[in-house]
């Protein structure tokens, strides 16, 4: 999709944006607000206006993702079958025009290219135990920290909420930095550890085999600390320098890859209130889990909007992965009628127990090989009903006729989505630019295997033209 780039935007223009955002979500938060299991009970079908219904009705899902979504597939001409109203078609182009985009500046060819598994950008010790997606992320960031810490002259890298430590391990055994890994959870901070030794005993071990393979000098493994970080507080050992810091003291840059809900909002704060912060790279996820308030809205300028409100809905609705969705669409394939086989059993919930609304329905294996009635069975199972209760068949059979209904009010609330995620990214620019700081969101990763694509960089002086930088790709 296309999208504006945040980085060409004065503050002005970032002002009006927010503005915009908040005018047109409230416009289509019916839209945003459902909930597709809730397709039949709350017949959202016919929520949407005639005319919508009438050029969306009928169309299948490679359809939708060209006319709507406008991700055709590769070699296919856009072409309408109709005549679309203004409204919806006003809509789209909005979408497309008011969302961030997730497009990386310099693009090169896939490192997967020759193998699926394996990034040709990574040496074998660092890819071992690390998937695909990880591998890219880890290498990405990795660099960009790197390009980030020279420009400012950070000494020291925090990475906070580290998990397994697999982009710590890049940073500091592979790029050199110095390292502190900050994670809450004992258990990967000791299989952190032990991944540490042994990618030492691999790159050793190559190091012997081939001189030249392998970066030369001091060898430093990340310094890892179990510790939560309170997004409410200052964590006083994130901010403590190691041992081997200048006498000057240190100059941190903070990091975290896919910071989970409030954990991102810490890092900016500890940005902002502590001076021996310099510079911060921060990857969010999980906009769903952020505190309300206290995680959005931060900026002055957002809290005093009209519909600045994001509920739970709209925010777990900007995790969603829109290229992936795009290419299921392409494909066609059966898995597509899982919503709809999910709507219909909420109306069956509804009838035997009307106050049981949406209950959590654990995951039902190889639904695209079911009849609808055997899901239905399955679901009531799974919440606890009676998976004998005599069944409307002629009825069920009607919601599964609706199918594609349900695949085209999902792909409509999912055009949508991105414009509740820039929302909140660009609440956090205007937080920080408030503050007197600069800060930038740049698209790092490849969205078709990280959704959560966007880094916000944040330093306490200008870079000017040397922000380009970090939007080259090493090669």
């Amino acid at each position: 999709m296309p999208g504006v780039c945040a980085r060409g935007l004065s503050h002005g223009e970032r002002k009006q944006l927010a503005v915009n955002l908040t005018r047109v979500l409230a416009l289509y938060r019916s839209i945003l607000d459902a909930y597709i299991i809730e397709f039949f009970t709350d017949d959202l079908w016919g929520t949407l206006p005639c005319a919508w219904q009438e050029a969306l009705d009928g169309l299948n899902p490679p359809q939708l993702a060209t006319l709507l979504l406008g991700m055709p597939g590769e070699g296919e001409v856009v072409r309408y079958r109709s005549v679309w109203p203004l409204t919806l078609l006003a809509l789209k182009s909005t979408a497309y025009a008011l969302a961030f985009t997730r497009t990386p500046g310099s693009q090169t060819p896939s490192e997967f290219l020759e193998n699926p598994s394996q990034s040709s950008r990574l040496t074998a010790p660092f890819r071992k135990h690390v998937r695909p997606k990880k591998q890219h992320e880890i290498r990405r960031l990795g660099e960009l920290v790197k390009k980030l810490s020279d420009l400012t002259g950070c000494t020291q890298v925090v990475d906070v909420g580290s998990g397994q430590g697999h982009l710590s391990r890049f940073m500091s055994l592979g790029l050199g930095l110095m390292v502190k890994s900050i994670e809450g959870d004992q258990r990967l901070v000791e299989r952190a550890q032990c991944l540490d030794q042994e990618l030492l005993q691999a790159l050793e071990k190559e190091e012997r085999r081939n001189p030249q393979a392998v970066p030369t000098g001091p060898r430093h493994s990340p310094h890892h600390v179990v510790r939560w970080v309170d997004p409410t507080a200052l964590c006083e050992e994130l901010l403590l320098p190691l041992e081997n810091s200048p006498p000057s003291g240190a100059r941190l840059l903070l990091t975290g890859l896919h910071a989970c809900g409030d954990l991102s909002v810490a890092l900016l704060r500890h940005f902002s209130c502590c001076p021996e912060v310099t510079a911060l790279a921060s990857v969010g996820c999980c906009y769903m889990k952020l505190s309300d308030p206290g995680g959005y809205p931060l900026s002055q300028w957002v809290a005093g909007l009209p519909g600045c409100e994001l509920p739970y809905r709209l925010r777990e609705g900007a995790c969603h992965a829109l290229e992936e969705y795009a290419e299921r669409l392409q494909k066609a394939g059966p898995g597509l009628r899982t919503h709809c086989y999910r709507a219909a059993l909420e109306t069956v919930i509804r009838r035997a127990q009307p106050e049981l609304r949406r209950p959590g329905v654990q995951g039902i294996p190889r639904v695209h090989e079911l009849k609808i009635e055997e899901y239905v069975q399955r679901g009531l199972q799974r919440v606890g009903l009676d998976p004998q209760l005599p069944l409307n068949l002629a009825a069920l059979w009607a919601h599964q006729a609706q199918e594609n209904r349900v695949v085209a009010f999902f792909t409509l609330a999912l055009l949508l989505a991105p414009l509740v995620e820039t929302l909140i990214l660009l609440d956090r620019l205007l937080y920080l630019q408030e503050q007197g700081f600069h800060a930038e969101l740049l698209p790092i990763f490849s969205p078709e295997l990280s959704p959560r694509n966007l880094v916000l960089v944040a330093t306490k002086r200008p870079l000017g033209e040397a922000l380009s930088v970090l939007e080259t790709e090493d090669s």
